[in-house]
């Protein structure tokens, strides 16, 4: 009885919700104005868009003319009693003034480590203007997590102080191991950034990532070209507790090797380390890395507009989408050194300009909306990261952030997704507002990404924001499911993070206009909507929203949850 209530009253929602799509507003998105947008962001003269470089300037001059084109006023810092176009991201630089000389001496044997090739070592962001390492040990350690709550500890009598880490990509059941970590779905602990964090609380001189392709969800191009270029952090006060001296990958060929010399096998290793009595094993081999790096601090920037709100305009709602990409860098195979990022994330960014011009065409909504363009996703989401720090709209007072990051160019499709697995009450309003338009919810078809943790809204929903970075469908029109996994298989192979991320006069921009027409309906009712969305009662993120309750107490009294813990 209790589940035919919920049903029933589910059924109530839906058709209610029906009923109030047929008089609400509708947006319609221009899938011309779509293309034009993503055509000039893509272009070489934009020269993929890396911070601090003159395509920072071009990209950052655009949006603003674009957000005020739209309609919309300037939401960013405020200079000499006047709100500006851009919130000031200060963030440490660092890049190396010529490839880093690496050796590595296997059970005795010397050889040369090309930069880029069985290695990629990142500039160093620990603060160091050099790095300099002679003969540091290497110890293999599983997977590299240390999860008390989960009984888990790949560093069991290890003191790692002076060596250097050698772990594998993503959680130790991944491929069916004893630990408790999601299965297929990556959690944290899976991601590159979390290892490198570890690896610096236990004191390591480095950490070297596996790199497997399946396990990491993209091919060594992606790694070399991710990681040999500038390195960028967010300015910490201790940037060495976060960041051993030596962060980077290895391929997977290297590790065997190291693993044969030991004694074992990559096969094995990688069998010990889905155990949870898994031990580090010392490795009969040391690194040796030398390599001058050029550090600063320098100015980059997250582009903000905003559309005040008509009586309730200190609540927001943020739409997201990063500006960056990975700039100029090592040339391809046809010699292309420019990194357009036309996919990623310039249909984010034509997205959320053109979100911008439906929300400033209809009437006011209540609620503020905030048109956010960060900054250096690409280094690490280091844009919202500061965002998330330092908020220009109050967090307390944020109802939820709907961010666009790769866009799909096939056209319209049946269904749609968002990254991750998380439940809360936006994504029970992105259901309700799809059923409306006769498209249904697919949960995350390849949760093993890890995509949670590698978009913007992650670092907002770590301060309790409700956010959600939306994906579009798999069962398109035109070709279903087959088509868009042939695409995206040929995507990551080929095009992602590679200078083939370039503007296809081909491409099928109805289906991101469709895409924008629903997020823009869950958008205007949360914007125009009493109501709240928290986190489930299990997630990470509740208890941080929780505690800014008080905040949000007297300004627009909520109705119930539909379901308990998920939609104030």
């Amino acid at each position: 009885m209790r589940n035919f209530a919920r049903l029933s009253a589910v059924a109530l929602l839906l058709a209610s919700g029906a009923a109030l799509a047929q008089t609400a507003p509708t947006a319609q998105i221009d899938p011309a104005r779509l293309a034009q947008h993503v055509q000039v962001l893509g272009s070489d003269a934009f020269e993929g868009r890396a911070p601090a470089t003159n395509g920072e300037t071009k990209t950052v001059e655009y949006l603003s003319q674009q957000f005020a084109g739209a309609g919309l006023q300037p939401g960013g810092d405020i200079v000499n009693g006047q709100r500006t176009w851009t919130q000031a991201v200060p963030l440490l630089r660092s890049e190396f003034a010529a490839n880093p000389q690496v050796s590595i001496n296997i059970a005795g044997k010397a050889a040369p480590l090309t930069q880029g090739e069985e290695i990629a070592v990142r500039a160093p962001t620990n603060g160091d203007k050099a790095m300099s390492i002679d003969g540091a040990e290497l110890v293999f350690v599983g997977y590299g997590v240390k999860a008390p709550e989960r009984s888990w500890d790949d560093f069991k009598g290890l003191d790692a102080k002076g060596k250097i880490l050698v772990m594998l990509v993503n959680d130790p059941d991944f491929e069916g191991g004893e630990g408790d970590f999601g299965g297929k779905a990556m959690t944290y602990y899976g991601r590159w950034t979390y290892k490198y964090e570890e690896g610096a609380r236990q004191g390591a001189k480095g950490v070297l990532v596996i790199h497997e392709t399946d396990p990491a969800s993209y091919g060594w191009a992606t790694v070399k070209n991710s990681n040999t270029n500038a390195m960028f952090d967010i300015v910490r006060q201790n940037p060495a507790a976060e960041h051993p001296p030596l962060e980077g990958w290895i391929q997977r060929d290297l590790a065997a090797k190291l693993f044969a010399a030991s004694g074992t096998s990559f096969d094995a290793m990688k069998a010990a380390a889905k155990r949870k009595d898994f031990k580090p094993v010392p490795l009969k081999a040391n690194l040796t890395v030398h390599g001058d790096a050029k550090t600063e601090v320098i100015t980059s920037h997250n582009v903000v507009g905003i559309l005040p709100g008509s009586t309730r305009p200190d609540e927001t709602v943020i739409y997201s989408a990063h500006w960056d990409h990975l700039g100029i860098g090592l040339p391809d195979a046809n010699g292309d050194r420019i990194y357009n990022g036309a996919m990623d994330n310039g249909t984010g960014l034509a997205h959320i300009i053109e979100q911008a011009r439906a929300f400033a065409a209809g009437p006011r909504p209540q609620r503020s909306v905030v048109f956010l363009a960060v900054t250096a996703e690409e280094k690490g989401l280091l844009g919202s990261e500061y965002y998330a720090a330092n908020p220009l709209y109050p967090a307390a007072k944020t109802a939820g952030v709907i961010n666009t990051d790769v866009m799909g160019v096939l056209g319209p499709a049946r269904d749609f997704t968002i990254r991750g697995n998380q439940k809360f009450g936006l994504l029970d309003m992105l259901v309700m507002e799809g059923a409306k338009r006769g498209r249904n919810y697919v949960p995350d078809p390849r949760p093993e990404t890890g995509g949670f943790f590698r978009s913007d809204h992650f670092t907002l929903a770590k301060v309790g924001i409700p956010a959600m970075s939306f994906s579009g469908g798999q069962d398109l029109i035109n070709g279903g499911v087959a088509r868009a996994q042939a695409w995206q298989a040929n995507y990551t192979a080929k095009m992602y993070h590679q200078p083939d991320d370039e503007y296809d006069p081909s491409w099928d921009f109805t289906g991101i206009a469709q895409d924008a027409e629903l997020l823009h309906a869950v958008g205007l009712h949360l914007a125009n909507s009493c109501e709240w969305p928290n986190w489930s009662q299990d997630s990470e993120f509740r208890a941080a929203r929780d505690r800014s309750a008080a905040e949000r107490q007297g300004t627009c009294v909520a109705a119930q949850p539909v379901k308990p813990g998920e939609r104030g």
